[in-house]
């Protein structure tokens, strides 16, 4: 399995900058067994099933991106130098974060991001170092709020600068776990009326957390797919999720995850027999073409980057030329790409 095998042409005027608005405005590809059809998000009430169980990620992303000043006596005085920091995950004894330039921090230096955060360096690791930051908790997430800029992937924060808006726009309206450095995508197209709507419908909500960390962006660098391997993110089933997709499933409905984050969670945690257990710990699967689905029974998703391990999971879940057929719909018909673009609903 070639990593060329997961390659398309997307031109650069469909990579979405900002989301749709109203957020259930967005267009949404439908794929079934029927064929495909072009539809809208606010669409869903009338093709999802009363009883479908639709799995949501309750992460809630930080602002992660922080601008601040390392100072430095040398023998010509004071030196200061601007330094960019990426916040990646909590560790017991600090924050794992990016930093540059990095060639200019040493361990023990102080970086100062504003007048209520700052953080000392640690120690300097081989892919990035350890901040200890001097405010924990509830004044840790002002402090954050204050002076963190939303993290953005590369692809849209290549084309402009985070925003106010983004501290909006870039978070679900559920969200409620703090921890994520990268959203939930699919996620991003529910509004209250929305949510309204498919209640009303029968449909029925189970919430997971995957805090979706910055390895979701990393580039596949194999050719030979199977050897890739996939970063580790923090999540959970608790009781509640279980029981719900547990009994959906013996009921004979419908469980569909939205977005990836929360398929490979769930995925990740069942039992090779179907069976979703509590559930709280790493995941690192990678799921390509010849995985055994264990729970999923479909997916809402956003359109995914060519070569990515994003597009090889939805190519498991479809087949391979299914979905070179469904983006090639996609890039004729105009549809918005990544994170702030349009969703599609997959239904093998």
């Amino acid at each position: 399995m070639k990593l060329s095998d997961f390659d398309f042409d997307l031109p650069d005027a469909l990579i979405a900058t900002r989301p749709a608005r109203p957020r259930s405005s967005a267009r949404l590809l439908l794929a079934e067994a029927g064929g495909i059809e072009d539809r809208r998000v606010s669409d869903l009430p009338d093709i999802l099933r009363p009883g479908d169980l639709l799995v949501l990620n309750d992460t809630r992303v930080i602002p992660a991106r922080l601008t601040g000043t390392r100072t430095r006596q040398s023998a010509q005085g004071e030196v200061s130098a601007r330094i960019e920091v990426t916040l990646l995950e909590p560790e017991a004894d600090g924050w794992a974060a990016l930093a540059r330039p990095l060639r200019k921090l040493r361990a023990g230096e102080v970086i100062r991001f504003g007048p209520n955060l700052s953080a000392e360096v640690a120690r300097i690791t081989p892919t990035g170092l350890l901040l200890r930051f001097d405010a924990t908790g509830d004044a840790f997430d002002a402090a954050l709020a204050q002076v963190g800029a939303m993290p953005l992937p590369p692809y849209i924060a290549s084309l402009r600068a985070p925003d106010a808006q983004d501290h909006e726009d870039y978070q679900t309206v559920w969200a409620a776990r703090r921890g994520a450095v990268a959203a939930p995508t699919a996620s991003l197209h529910f509004d209250a009326p929305l949510l309204q709507a498919l209640a009303a419908r029968g449909v029925e909500f189970a919430h997971v957390t995957l805090h979706v960390g910055a390895g979701t962006f990393l580039p596949v660098k194999v050719e030979d797919v199977t050897t890739h391997r996939m970063h580790a993110e923090w999540g959970e089933v608790g009781p509640a999720a279980a029981a719900a997709i547990n009994r959906a499933r013996a009921e004979g409905r419908r469980v569909i995850p939205v977005g990836t984050t929360a398929l490979r969670l769930i995925e990740s945690a069942a039992t090779p027999e179907g069976h979703m257990p509590e559930f709280a710990g790493k995941t690192d699967i990678f799921i390509y073409p010849g995985h055994h689905f264990r729970v999923t029974d479909g997916l809402m998703t956003n359109f995914h980057l060519p070569r990515s391990t994003l597009l090889m999971l939805v190519s498991a879940l479809m087949g391979t030329s299914r979905i070179r057929d469904i983006y090639d719909h996609a890039v004729r018909g105009r549809y918005r790409f990544f994170s702030y673009g349009d969703a599609s609903l997959l239904l093998p």
